[in-house]
């Protein structure tokens, strides 16, 4: 990119923990943090925050009158919010922007109210002002005291990358130089688990491995939903906090074949992969972080769009589903975090069930790609800060 701008600070909340330090230690052991829990009649693997993080986003809840009105998402982005902005050294006088994005939103919030309406013929004051998709950005706003543009979105699955690539916009514009972006999705509801059990794509498996993300020998779906959000601080230059730079950007939208179509080669992905890369060698990628849903079609697409790319020297490739399931808008930016930690203690994180890759000696430059139904494919690549 023609300016520098550099990611100074990662927060996130989701089955691996709530802090730095416990999410890297869940990424180097080999368990996942899938389980099966009941949704009334419904049976289904997922991959649920713990219980003594719950307890935290409660007590958020339970601290202001207002708050504890709100849907979980929003307190899944306030939660992370203060913790990115505080692990940045960002204040409300900094006017910084926000850009966080669901691609369900207030999912539970919505369940509730509308059962109420079924039942009564009549709702709750709250129940449009507490489920529109603004009201993650606003609530963040208003909690962080900044007086910077505010905005919202849902661009399903690539929904957190999309911010990101929104708030790089706004600071290369001259009309922002820091930015707050991310995603946040409390999606374990009865409704959503069935919405995405009546597509067939999800796990049904007792294995070891409920979901087999990246698994290309797979011979049925095995998507697992997450819950969880992740938030960025992005900010002009290379700043002595760097996590990380963002080196390239892609981005691609594939005509629309059928509700939730990808190409078999994925082209979405070719073309956000080569935009990313811009004049950079393909050779030069360490790591690509994969979207990788646990779908047969999902994961074989992206794959064979990577071995078009990439042709006869792939990078080692990974993904974190398998691990935490399929968090929605908030999973490309979990991939962020993922990215970043590797490249900061140059470790690999594998998938345990793939094998034969070739791990590389110094990590340098990682890739990491997200979609949703529609193909709205975003690539993101990161270096190591300056």
């Amino acid at each position: 990119m023609d300016q520098t701008i550099s990611i100074t600070a990662l927060a996130s909340v989701s089955p691996l923990g709530a802090s730095p330090q416990a999410v890297w230690e869940a990424y180097k052991q080999g368990a996942h943090c899938l389980e099966e829990r009941n949704f009334g009649e419904i049976k289904a693997w997922v991959a649920p925050i713990s219980r003594e993080i719950q307890r935290e986003i409660d007590s958020l809840g339970a601290s202001n009158p207002k708050y504890g009105k709100l849907d979980r998402t929003v307190l899944y982005a306030l939660f992370t919010a203060r913790k990115a902005v505080a692990q940045a050294g960002w204040n409300s006088k900094d006017n910084f922007g926000i850009n966080m994005g669901s691609s369900r939103g207030a999912t539970a919030l919505f369940e509730k109210y509308h059962e109420e309406f079924i039942r009564k013929k009549r709702t709750s004051t709250l129940s449009s002002p507490t489920t529109t998709l603004g009201n993650i950005s606003s609530w963040v706003a208003h909690d962080l005291q900044t007086k910077g543009p505010e905005i919202s979105h849902s661009i399903t699955c690539s929904t957190a990358l999309h911010a990101l690539l929104n708030g790089v916009a706004w600071i290369k514009s001259g009309m922002a130089d820091k930015f707050l972006v991310g995603g946040s999705e409390a999606p374990l509801t009865p409704f959503t688990i069935a919405q995405i059990q009546a597509l067939k794509i999800y796990a049904k498996g007792n294995g070891a491995y409920p979901c087999r993300a990246l698994d290309l020998e797979k011979r049925e779906n095995s998507m697992v939903l997450g819950e969880g959000a992740a938030v960025a601080c992005l900010e002009k230059g290379s700043p002595k906090n760097a996590l990380a730079r963002i080196h390239g950007m892609g981005y691609a939208t594939e005509p629309l074949e059928s509700n939730t179509s990808i190409s078999t080669d994925a082209v979405c992905f070719q073309q956000s992969m080569k935009m990313a890369l811009g004049t950079l060698s393909p050779d030069e990628v360490d790591i690509i972080v994969m979207h990788a849903p646990g779908t047969v079609k999902g994961d074989s697409s992206e794959k064979m769009a990577i071995d078009k790319i990439f042709c006869n020297k792939l990078p080692f490739l990974t993904t974190n589903k398998w691990k935490i399931g399929h968090t929605f808008g908030a999973s490309g930016l979990l991939s962020i975090e993922l990215a970043i930690f590797m490249l900061r203690s140059q470790t690999c994180i594998p998938v345990p069930y793939v094998n034969n890759q070739n791990v590389p000696e110094n990590i340098q430059k990682i890739l990491v790609n997200a979609v949703g139904f529609g193909g709205n494919a975003v690539s993101i690549l990161l270096s190591k800060s300056i």
